[in-house]
């Protein structure tokens, strides 16, 4: 097993659990959320099925590249939820040292678009 096949288990397993946690504990997610947006509940669902999809898919060759350019998307449109949860110092949310993470994300992500 290659490093690069190593990390993408780990990937998938990361998103997987993540999108998990956004049905077992939808009350965090809900705090991040910024406020000017509608239907927050709801998107929090919609997040975490993209991430156990997105998870998923990105372990299999015929779906890895649309699957990490994906979780790149995904990745991209949850950084506001990310910057508000800074800005508002949401409690347990990281704070602003949590944001150079999603450029590693990202990155890590990108890697399994080539």
């Amino acid at each position: 097993m290659t490093v690069k096949t190593a990390l993408l288990a780990l990937m998938a397993c990361f998103y997987i659990g993540a999108g998990v946690m956004h049905f077992v504990k939808p009350d965090f997610f809900l705090r991040i959320m910024p406020p000017m947006l509608p239907w927050p509940l709801a998107l929090v669902y919609v997040s975490g099925v993209a991430e156990i999809a997105l998870g998923v898919a990105v372990c299999f060759p015929a779906t890895r590249v649309w699957a990490a350019w994906g979780l790149v998307a995904l990745l991209l449109s949850v950084f506001p939820a990310n910057l508000y949860a800074a800005y508002a110092e949401v409690p347990g949310a990281g704070g602003y040292g949590r944001l150079p993470f999603q450029a590693v994300f990202i990155a890590w992500a990108w890697w399994y678009t080539r």
